[in-house]
């Protein structure tokens, strides 16, 4: 149990500061923002507390926030998805898996990591620049944003994770 909450806090550390670091500075084309600390959500295991998740994506988002100078954003959208986490992975599980299956390129094949990582980076990305935009009045742009960064996103987190994979 301790081992798994230094994991994860190294972890938050690990991913606040590539987010604001690195990432915040690039913007492709004036609209595409890469968003990698999604991944954090992406790695609970099958089962894990709902709490725990709810907690630890909020902490998360609140950090990005605080760094990131957008009051709230990062951290409204992150405890979303942290709540849709469970359901979103639920149909790309075997049934006969293990009960503390962590989602994986080896674990759940690379089919099915990438359609998981894409719907979680999809709805993280509408709830994280409708709250940004917080109006339609420029949805061109919203949209530009929404499916740049989606991409951007869920590119860098498969790159990630092969990299993971493959040691």
């Amino acid at each position: 149990m301790a081992t798994d909450i230094f994991k994860k806090t190294i972890l938050l550390i690990l991913f606040s500061l590539v987010q604001v670091l690195v990432c915040n500075q690039i913007h492709l084309f004036g609209f595409a923002t890469p968003l990698v600390y999604v991944y954090f959500v992406i790695l609970f295991q099958r089962n894990y507390p709902k709490w725990a998740i709810l907690l630890w994506s909020f902490s998360l988002g609140l950090l990005i926030d605080v760094f990131s100078n957008i009051p709230g954003v990062a951290a409204g959208a992150m405890t979303l998805l942290a709540f849709l986490q469970p359901f979103i992975l639920r149909p790309f599980i075997p049934r006969d898996s293990v009960e503390d299956l962590s989602p994986s390129f080896a674990t759940l094949g690379i089919m099915k990591f990438s359609g998981y990582t894409l719907i979680c980076v999809i709805i993280y990305c509408l709830a994280f620049f409708s709250l940004e935009a917080f109006s339609f009045f420029n949805w061109q742009q919203w949209l530009y944003n929404i499916g740049g960064s989606a991409v951007l996103t869920f590119f860098l987190i498969l790159i990630i994770e092969n990299v993971r994979y493959k040691q």
